[in-house]
């Protein structure tokens, strides 16, 4: 179980990273989609220090990554970026109490579909 979810925690970590050309939408979204890509790599390494016996302690991480997401949206210049950058917050906040109880499967499923949601908007 938690092998398949750092594996893809990872690979939308890797996703994110390509995330090049969010700085032609103009404003600061390019130093967004950036934040959002560091925010991410940050949650997978705090997520992967976590021993595979204590899933309580990836609550409040994935908290955390909300919380941040939620900031970042509201520094957005770019609505559409602000708009995926909440609903994603949204998402990881749904997943959260789960994660906390060791059930990955909602997490596993908004981190496969993040990069997509967040790399539409930062194109």
């Amino acid at each position: 179980m938690r092998y398949g979810v750092v594996a893809t925690l990872a690979g939308g970590a890797l996703v994110l990273g390509a995330l090049s050309g969010c700085g032609a939408l103009g404003g600061n979204s390019g130093q967004v989609c950036t934040d959002t890509k560091k925010a991410f790599q940050q949650y997978v390494a705090q997520v992967r220090s976590v021993p595979a016996a204590e899933p309580a302690q990836w609550r409040p991480a994935t908290e955390q990554l909300a919380g941040r997401l939620d900031g970042l949206a509201k520094q957005a210049d770019d609505a559409d970026l602000s708009k995926a950058l909440k609903a994603e917050a949204g998402k990881l906040r749904a997943a959260a109490p789960g994660v906390g109880s060791g059930d990955v499967s909602q997490l596993d499923t908004v981190i496969r579909e993040t990069p997509t949601a967040i790399g539409n908007a930062c194109d």
